[in-house]
């Protein structure tokens, strides 16, 4: 499961105190680079219990801040625009190569999200046409792994996000020269929107292990490879 924050504007108001309450899950903190200026806070959970737990702990600790905060500072937040957030359940028959999306996640320096919305009762027909993309994609064996989610909480029904980790831009590239030439087709009658993001990962703004960071210390930490 994923908790997905949208806050407006490149800035977080008041980070999340996750180091405080000693969490434990993956938080990227990740901003628009197109589009309306966003930051994206994305939080990994395998449960509604684990939201529930995060929740709880982070009440008191968000109370402490508040109260830590001068006038000045309390008062740009409260006239900063409130963030938005949804909660999404993991997918797999929606996903493409997801095993190979997971291993790219240490990795990712950038993403590349995709918000589609259908209308109620079109799913099937929506699932239909990702399975055409899939298979077109294996045709020219497209190396553009992605998870999807299905929005339980704080969207409109009918509505599926996209994830595909991006090691570098350079992936685009790559990805754009093999796709197939013909669009797929299958869900014009249905969708009623979609939209696409380029998100840039903040790696000093993000929380994660250790165990995640060790595959690229020198973005994650700071940390220079040692020759």
């Amino acid at each position: 499961m994923i908790q997905l924050i949208r806050q407006p504007g490149l800035q977080i108001g008041m980070p999340r105190p996750y180091g405080d309450v000693h969490a434990q899950l993956t938080v990227l903190v990740m901003t628009a680079m197109t589009g309306t200026p966003e930051t994206w806070l994305l939080e990994t959970h395998d449960s509604f219990a684990s939201i529930e737990a995060l929740d709880l702990a982070m009440t008191p600790a968000v109370q402490n801040q508040l109260e830590a905060m001068d006038g000045q500072s309390r008062f740009q937040l409260e006239v900063t625009a409130a963030p938005k957030t949804l909660i999404g359940v993991y997918r797999p028959t929606f996903s493409y190569l997801p095993a190979d999306a997971v291993k790219l996640l240490p990795r990712a320096h950038y993403y590349f999200a995709s918000i589609y919305q259908v209308r109620l009762g079109t799913e099937p027909e929506f699932l239909e046409a990702v399975r055409r993309r899939r298979a077109a994609y294996n045709v020219v064996h497209l190396d553009k792994p992605e998870l999807a989610y299905q929005v339980v909480s704080g969207a409109p029904v009918g509505t599926f996000v996209f994830f595909t980790p991006l090691p570098s831009l350079k992936t685009i590239d790559e990805a754009l020269s093999r796709s197939p030439e013909t669009p797929v087709k299958g869900v014009s009658e249905g969708e009623i929107s979609r939209e696409h993001f380029l998100l840039r990962v903040e790696p000093r703004q993000s929380y994660v292990s250790d165990e995640f960071a060790e595959t690229d210390m020198e973005f994650w930490r700071g940390i220079a490879k040692k020759e």
